[in-house]
């Protein structure tokens, strides 16, 4: 992470992840997930945002409960408003408008269907999971550099004693 950037409370960015804030601020929500490998520069996520693996998202807004699927590329101008879903794969070209209840897929991306009571369940179990984990792998790398750090120090002064 680099430049001017926010990450909300029990947020979780993982593995090999590149958020830029170097030209423009980049402000993450609440509860935001973005998986592994996904570059992130000059953008905005709301509360509860699902962002998959791979991701590559340029100068776009995702509002309060979007989620993009693993690979798709979101480009310059996009809003993704609340409620709405990007497919895996898929390309969303500039200035494309992904309206609430819309599901956007392909390369070039566009509607395919409505977003169903089933679709938002899967949405809200994901972010509960994924909240979840983050605070769990939070709480074991936290206790693991602490063990390492205590074992660590207590060597130093066997050492220094002996």
């Amino acid at each position: 992470m680099t430049g001017d950037t926010e990450i909300g409370a029990r947020s979780s960015i993982w593995f090999g992840c590149i958020v830029r804030g170097d030209v423009s601020p980049i402000r993450i929500g609440a509860r935001v997930n973005i998986q592994d490998g996904t570059i992130i520069h000059v953008s905005s996520k709301g509360i509860g945002t699902l962002i998959g693996d791979e991701v590559s998202m340029d100068a776009c807004t995702l509002q309060t409960g979007s989620f993009v699927g693993m690979g798709a590329v979101v480009m310059d101008g996009v809003l993704v408003e609340t409620g709405a879903m990007i497919a895996a794969g898929a390309l969303v070209t500039p200035g494309k408008l992904v309206r609430t209840g819309q599901l956007w897929a392909g390369r070039p991306a566009q509607f395919m269907r409505a977003l169903t009571e089933a679709d938002y369940g899967t949405f809200r179990y994901t972010v509960r999971e994924y909240v979840g984990l983050g605070q769990r792998y939070r709480a074991d790398h936290l206790k693991s550099l602490y063990l390492t750090a205590f074992n660590g120090l207590g060597s130093s002064a066997r050492k220094r004693d002996g």
